[in-house]
This record gives structure tokens, C-alpha cells and sequence, in this order.
């Protein structure tokens, strides 16, 4: 019923704004700050490129906390009439009302990485992200694998309550409570800021001597719990595992500080979702959700193609 009510909405939507109308497309990501969101941007200009009709535009606020900056930017986009915007929300509640504006003024939007709020099914198209419940359990399955089933395991979150950090660590989490004796240090919560989760994993690692494991849940939050266990010189002390592949993470896992990082198709999810909002324009219907995967990256796969098709 679910899918059949979004195909028809997507359906209705292309017919008012205009079959194939070419236009803008706005892709609105949660800070632009970060290279896992540039390589998104990488994906959407691909998308462009391979078609002439529409243009795209690439924006977000300067931190993934500035949650008022972002719906200000889809307000704007709703404002200057784009013919589509692919979005990754900050935050499931609060971009639920610019989503919804967007739905009324009959622009179709594509929702990418993190979901919005149950209220807000029907409002968008479709949903395009990593299965993070299912990568945050293949990453628990390591953390049990390498660490064993007891002792201590950090949890270095990023933004509490955003959808994709309630899949990854909620089931990271979970799997480890339901799977082993592994007692949860944590979650903390670095605000995707790298200086703040360096400065977190400091304190944790000299006020629990005695971990067995870590787990940094995104890219600024695991570069940064890296950054200190290597000035702590706790290398090779404890199970580190991380999320994201940017060169940092590519690094400390050559390096054998990091055991793995679970990094998702970044460039997939600029690339498909701007293709998802071309489709609708023309007319077609997309599936509500489209998982576009997770590599688990380790020294031994690291130069494989796989590999190298998410790394960034």
C-alpha cells in the first residue's frame, strides 16, 4: 500500500509541474564541510552531466548542528521554484514542514542518508540511503569477532536523534547487548565535529583503561577518535572501528590502527538520488526506497575495485 501510494503521489506531482520540465535541482546536504558530502556532490554533478535538460545546485550549512541554516536552504529552494530537491536532512523533525511545503507547491523531493519522521510519509518520493541498521549490526559482528564477548566497547556517536544515527548506533548497539557480555561505554555525541570527538575519546580512553573496543559512528567523529588513540598511544590496544572512508580512515586502517570502517555509497546517493528526481519529472515511478549499500573496509579488501567504488 505504501509503495503504491508514494508511485501515485510521484506520479501526480510530475503531471503539475510539467512532464521532462527542465530546471534546477536542488541537492541540499547536511554541511558541505565534509568530504563524504562532497563525493555526493561528485555524484550528482555525474548525474547532470550524463543528461541536458536540468542543472543542479549543491548547498548545505557549515556544520550538521545548524539545523535552522538547513530548512532555511529548502525554504529558499521552495521560494525560487526549483523542479526538484534531493535532500539529506539534519533533522527528521524539524525538516518535515519544508518537506511537506515542497509537496504543496508540487516540487518532488528525494530524500537521502537519513530519514525523515513516520509524519512525513507522503510528502517525498523516495528514500535512498545505506541499510544503517543492518551496517550498524555487520559492524557489531566484527566488534564481537576481534574484541570477543566481553568487556568494555566506546560508542563515539555524532548527532543524537538523526535518522541515520538511530539505525547505526541503535543497532549497533543493540546487537551487541543481544550477542555477547560487551558492556556499552557511552553513546557520545561529538556533533560531527572532529576537535570534539578527539577531545571525547581522550577522556574515555584515560578514564577506562581498561576497553577492549571502539566504535566512531561517522566520518569528522572517527577521525577524530583516531587522531587520539594515536596521541594516546593506545594503537594496536583495543578494536577500533570506524564509519566513513575518507583518506583519514583509508590511513589509519593501512595503518592497523583501525581494524575496519563501514563506508557507504556516498557517490551513489548524489548520483541516484538526483536520477530519482529526473525520473519523476519524466513521469516514472521510483521505488520508495533504494538501498544504496555499505563496503566493510579492511586491510585485506582496501585496493579491491569494491573498495575503491565507495572509498573517497
Amino acid at each position: 500500500m505504501r509503495s503504491l501510494k508514494i508511485g501515485m503521489l510521484a506520479s501526480a506531482m510530475a503531471l503539475s509541474a510539467g512532464l521532462a520540465q527542465a530546471g534546477e535541482i536542488a541537492v541540499i546536504v547536511k554541511t558541505t564541510s565534509s568530504n563524504f558530502w562532497q563525493n555526493v556532490n561528485k555524484g550528482a554533478q555525474a548525474a547532470i552531466d550524463a543528461q541536458s535538460e536540468h542543472t543542479f545546485s549543491f548547498d548545505g550549512p557549515a556544520t550538521e548542528s545548524a539545523v535552522a541554516d538547513q530548512v532555511n536552504l529548502v525554504e529558499n529552494a521552495i521560494n525560487r521554484g526549483v523542479a526538484g530537491i534531493v535532500l539529506a536532512p539534519s533533522d527528521p523533525e524539524a525538516l518535515a514542514p519544508a518537506v511537506k511545503r515542497a509537496f504543496e507547491s508540487a516540487i518532488p523531493v528525494v530524500i537521502i542518508d537519513s530519514a525523515l519522521t513516520e509524519s512525513a510519509e507522503g510528502t517525498y518520493q523516495s528514500f535512498l540511503s545505506t541499510d544503517n541498521c543492518a551496517a550498524g549490526e555487520e559492524v557489531a559482528k566484527r566488534m564481537i569477532a576481534e574484541a570477543g564477548t566481553e568487556g568494555k566497547v566506546a560508542v563515539m556517536s555524532y548527532v543524537a536523534g538523526v535518522g541515520s544515527e538511530i539505525g547505526r548506533v541503535g543497532c549497533f548497539s543493540d546487537y551487541l547487548e543481544a550477542n555477547s557480555d560487551l558492556e556499552i561505554v557511552g553513546p557520545y555525541y561529538s556533533q560531527s565535529q572532529m576537535a570534539t570527538a578527539l577531545n571525547q575519546t581522550t577522556d574515555i580512553l584515560a578514564s577506562n583503561p581498561d576497553l577492549v573496543g571502539i566504535f566512531g559512528a561517522n566520518e569528522p567523529t572517527a577521525v577524530g577518535m583516531g587522531r587520539a588513540i594515536m596521541q594516546a598511544g593506545k594503537a594496536g590496544e583495543l578494536v577500533v572501528l570506524g564509519f566513513d572512508g575518507n583518506e583519514d580512515l583509508q590511513q589509519f586502517v593501512r595503518d592497523g590502527l583501525m581494524e575496519a570502517t563501514a563506508v557507504q555509497g556516498s557517490f551513489a546517493m548524489g548520483e541516484m538520488g538526483v536520477n530519482a528526481v529526473i525520473d519523476i519529472l519524466s513521469g516514472e515511478t521510483v521505488e520508495p526506497f533504494i538501498d544504496t549499500g555499505v563496503v566493510l573496509v579492511d586491510q585485506e579488501n582496501i585496493d579491491t575495485d569494491e573498495a575503491k567504488s565507495v572509498l573517497y
